[in-house]
């Protein structure tokens, strides 16, 4: 049996060797191209339970579009609303309950129509059975007319068309928990026409589809270790390769380096209590602006990201409040004027309490590591003592409360800072680090209650603006998703990139084109 990398590898001879006997030159002109394209994902992309939004597909850390399946709105450009299967949509005055008309025509790829029922099924089976999404605010979904599926809600949810832009509707009549991952049937952009386990997915354009006709007819995924995928890029054997900084510096023949802007952040909490050194706002306040964020882009990530904020750069929902001059004297005044005076070593004390701490960092992640590092090195600056330790995500959210530990966000949702900022329920603080704002909950249990989405954005804002005086968290940097793309291949605009790398490339594959 193979390592996962040396499987990898083989893997890339493989295609190599199957390309030459079929006749092909591993970096074909346009001509023998056609309309089809090659993409390499890490292992991780691969979907475990397969192609069944039940089980994560188009949702959870790698949120995308599905591709295989409709869903009934989907997120623009901008990160606003817009439709796919919806026509139209109508929430009640009380928030309880979502009206949506779907557009007629549409069928399943076993030429079975698409109605109400069968969205209906879909929200109420992921409502029961979603191992990543959270449905409970979904009382029941009802289809009251073939074309009209009435959402009832156990509580108002105004960002519930974000919801709708991440579930893939499935068939009635042909669902079934135990296959349908591996034989999905939608009524998607494409259809699933062979996946190998822990190799590859081919995905073919499908011939009924009710939008416009995909342009890029059949799309290959591989899952590739890193150094796999470096050399599908050096041996001509892919198209679009995923990659990391570390191979930024390097110059290869028909590929040039692309990267994509994310809101695929790293930040650090700080905890507000438990901790005798990060539970005065003065030190939360003096880290967040005595930090240089391009340095560590630049040390870290070659200069691929952009300094982080908050975690919704860049979204509709987010407040300019959030951002910071980088001004470690200032920082070292706060320090001062708090109390915490440098002690004989450099190191600050305040009342027998030295300003001392260790960030905690997901044992093997090494851009987690490096940013560790970095923050510790610019906390010795303004007098801070910080470690550093690789823990395992087992130990890694009870460390959490009492210590900074490196995390990962970044989502196409404004659920991404409730789950973050606002009490848990029945807790007496949030879910991943012990703060808590009653100011907070109040403004976004108003936003989520709010009967126009876009009003709710500036009830968002508002929560960002009352969370920047407290600064539970500092946020670092958003990184670069990075890719190898063929020369003469003309990648499709893509969207602000989520939390990781990986579908969210391909989220329109359909507009792609060989120039």
């Amino acid at each position: 049996m193979f390592h996962v990398k040396q499987r990898g590898l083989f893997f890339v001879v493989l295609i190599v060797l199957l390309l030459t006997a079929c006749g092909r030159s591993v970096g074909p002109e346009r001509s023998e191209r056609g309309n089809q394209v090659v993409v390499v994902m890490a292992p991780t992309s691969e979907p475990a339970a397969g192609f069944d939004p039940a089980f994560g597909w188009g949702a959870g850390e790698h949120v995308h579009e599905p591709l295989i399946q409709s869903t009934l709105t989907v997120t623009n450009p901008d990160l606003t609303i817009g439709y796919d299967l919806a026509e139209r949509m109508e929430v009640s005055a009380d928030g309880l309950t979502w009206t949506v008309t779907i557009r007629d025509g549409v069928k399943f790829t076993d030429g079975t129509p698409l109605t109400a029922r069968d969205v209906a099924f879909t929200y109420n089976m992921v409502r029961d059975s979603s191992s990543v999404n959270d449905f409970t605010m979904l009382d029941r979904a009802e289809a009251t007319a073939s074309d009209t599926v009435v959402f009832h809600m156990n509580t108002p949810f105004s960002i519930w068309p974000y919801t709708m832009a991440i579930v893939g509707i499935v068939p009635e009549h042909a669902y079934d928990a135990g296959t349908y991952g591996s034989e999905p049937i939608g009524s998607g952009r494409y259809r699933l026409v062979q996946w190998d386990r822990g190799q590859q997915v081919i995905l073919e354009a499908n011939p009924d589809y009710y939008g416009e006709k995909p342009l890029m007819e059949r799309v290959t995924i591989l899952f590739m270790e890193e150094d796999a995928a470096f050399l599908a890029v050096r041996t001509g054997a892919a198209d679009v390769v995923y990659t990391s900084a570390v191979y930024a510096g390097q110059a290869v023949e028909g590929y040039g380096l692309v990267s994509y802007a994310s809101v695929d952040n790293r930040g650090v909490n700080l905890p507000v209590r438990g901790n005798p050194l990060t539970c005065d706002a003065a030190v939360r306040r003096a880290v967040n602006i005595g930090i240089d964020r391009q340095a560590m882009l630049d040390r870290v990530l070659n200069g691929y990201g952009t300094p982080a904020y908050s975690v919704c750069d860049g979204m509709p929902w987010y407040s300019g409040v959030n951002e910071v001059a980088c001004d470690p004297e200032g920082a070292k005044a706060l320090l001062d004027g708090a109390g915490w005076r440098a002690g004989a070593d450099g190191v600050r004390v305040k009342d027998g309490v030295r300003a001392e701490l260790t960030i905690h960092y997901a044992a093997g992640d090494s851009v987690r590591q490096g940013l560790a590092a970095e923050l510790a090195n610019q906390l010795s600056g303004l007098g801070i003592q910080a470690d550093i330790k690789g823990v395992g995500w087992d130990t890694a959210y009870d460390d959490a409360l009492t210590n900074p530990l490196v995390w990962g966000w970044g989502a196409h949702t404004p659920m991404e800072l409730y789950n973050i900022y606002h009490t848990a329920p029945g807790s007496d603080s949030a879910l991943y680090s012990p703060y808590r704002d009653p100011d907070v909950d109040r403004l976004m249990d108003a936003a989520l209650r709010c009967s126009d989405l876009e009003e709710s954005y500036a009830l968002w804002q508002q929560a960002q603006e009352k969370i920047a005086e407290d600064v539970p968290w500092v946020w670092l940097v958003n990184v670069d998703h990075l890719y190898w793309v063929r020369d003469g291949l003309r990648v499709a605009e893509q969207k602000l990139h989520p939390h990781g790398h990986g579908w969210s490339i391909v989220n329109n594959v359909d507009r792609w084109t060989w120039q």
